[in-house]
């Protein structure tokens, strides 16, 4: 018996007039395991769920470090980006960014050495962390005030092949699954008044080859990268192209061969050579429902993820390779909800769409409060944040204040209830003069809310274990 979707694609494929037969020579000649209809929506899906957040993580590398007309271009790889401002609703490149921190950034092609970051010794009140990502989603390793300390020093960042001695001075080497990696580095502002001060510790922020780093000739140049232009549109139909792209950096590791001989059925992979508008067209339709079917499992995933604390969703999602340990859809809703998101240890994300009640957060029909009571705002051995994004896009929004959000450091300027507690407004316009300070503009529309616990405390209250700490997040209130 015929399922629905059978039927559907058997109808479609009569009525654009093709067959199985017409899969090009090259895919008959080189693929003779080329799935059937149906395995090809099968591994289209699974495909898509894999490879979503490698594709991000390219999209966001070509335009941070090779499309210098991108409008959101930093540097070229191994040359680092201080960014002396935190992020504003013009900036589109990431969802869901941080405005908490002013950024630095530092793209690492690590084919031909190794590259060396260096930090400062920096003033333990002040909060930092460089934050190291890989191709592959999996953060591979912290410098920081809680990772490495508050001192000075000298760190060095391997490619999977990299064998080689460690330098004399070098006091840890983290080693990257893919050949290309992200540095993200995250340094506390207290206050418009602080740049000044970010600024001079962005500036002892040191990146440099290996060869530079022991005064040595450099080694041969690695072989020069086309990489293929991607935008929002060109992804729709292109993905699996990017996907075949981005794994040549990405050697196999054990947890994944299984998935990469999948891929390889469908030509995608090192040493093959997908092309998705040279597919008959049954076999582009099936492609269509597979990727569409695993966006939408990802999409309900990210909705459910974690446990539901008063309307919040707390999580531990991001982390390492043996965090993930293959499940591929874990590493997808991480990516999808937050890409370069902070291990639960680094920091914690509770974020909600909607009120203590379930009703979905909505700016244009209702005002909302948020209430700490006396003494029990997040628990942090850092800061706190809550930060206001559109429900549609994930992006800040544009407001006339320009707060995007309200963090511990902002606590001297706002106004506390009686009884100690502190109550957060949570609405389009403005809450009144004496109401202003503790106000967080939000959209028109519906509402996104991320908290942020940098460094969370371990010991009681806690968060942490993510879903299951003795602290948790108080519900949204409805109050028009």
């Amino acid at each position: 018996m015929l399922t629905k979707r059978e039927l559907m694609r058997n109808a479609a494929v009569v009525a654009l007039g093709v067959t199985v037969a017409k899969l090009p020579p090259a895919y008959a000649a080189n693929n003779a395991e080329w799935p059937t209809l149906v395995e090809a929506k099968d591994l289209a899906e699974a495909g898509f769920v894999y490879g979503l957040p490698i594709v991000m993580n390219y999209a966001v590398m070509y335009e941070y470090a090779v499309d210098r007309n991108s409008g959101q271009f930093k540097a070229p790889f191994n040359q680092l980006k201080n960014e002396p401002n935190v992020f504003t609703y013009k900036d589109t490149a990431i969802v869901t960014p941080n405005s908490d921190t002013p950024y630095s950034f530092a793209w690492l092609d690590l084919r031909a050495e190794p590259v060396v970051l260096s930090v400062p010794a920096i003033d333990p009140k002040r909060y930092y962390s460089v934050m190291l990502c890989d191709g592959n989603t999996y953060n591979f390793g912290y410098i920081g005030t809680r990772a490495t300390g508050s001192e000075a020093g000298d760190y060095m960042v391997v490619g999977p092949d990299w064998q080689g001695d460690t330098p004399a001075g070098i006091k840890q080497v983290f080693r990257s699954s893919t050949q290309f990696a992200l540095a993200g580095y995250r340094t506390q502002l207290f206050g418009p008044d602080d740049l000044a001060n970010v600024k001079s510790v962005q500036d002892g922020y040191k990146v440099q080859m290996l060869s530079a780093y022991l005064k040595q000739p450099a080694p041969p140049a690695a072989p020069t990268v086309v990489f293929p232009k991607i935008d929002k549109e060109l992804v729709k139909t292109n993905f699996f192209d990017y996907l075949d792209f981005a794994l040549q950096f990405a050697p196999a590791q054990d947890n994944e061969k299984e998935m990469r001989a999948k891929l390889a059925r469908i030509g995608v992979g090192p040493g093959k050579s997908f092309n998705f508008k040279d597919l008959p067209l049954e076999q582009k339709l099936e492609f269509g429902l597979g990727m569409k079917e695993g966006q939408r499992k990802v999409d309900e995933a990210v909705a459910k993820v974690g446990k539901t604390i008063n309307g919040w969703r707390v999580s531990g999602l991001p982390g390492d390779s043996a965090h993930y340990n293959g499940d591929w859809m874990k590493r997808a809703v991480a990516a999808q909800a937050g890409i370069y998101g902070n291990d639960p240890e680094e920091a914690t994300y509770p974020f909600t769409r909607v009120d203590s009640d379930g009703q979905t957060l909505d700016g244009s029909k209702h005002n909302y409060t948020l209430t700490f009571p006396p003494g029990q705002q997040p628990p942090v051995n850092a800061f706190w944040s809550l930060t206001m994004y559109d429900g549609k896009t994930q992006l800040l929004i544009e407001n006339p204040i320009n707060r995007y959000l309200i963090n511990s450091p902002m606590l001297p300027g706002m106004k506390t209830n009686a009884d100690g507690s502190l109550t957060l407004y949570i609405q389009k316009d403005s809450p009144g003069p004496d109401k202003e300070a503790n106000w967080l503009p939000a959209p028109d529309d519906k509402i996104y809310l991320v908290m942020r616990l940098y460094w969370p405390k371990i010991e009681a209250p806690s968060i942490l274990p993510a879903g299951a700490g003795t602290w948790q997040p108080p519900g949204v209130q409805r109050t028009s």
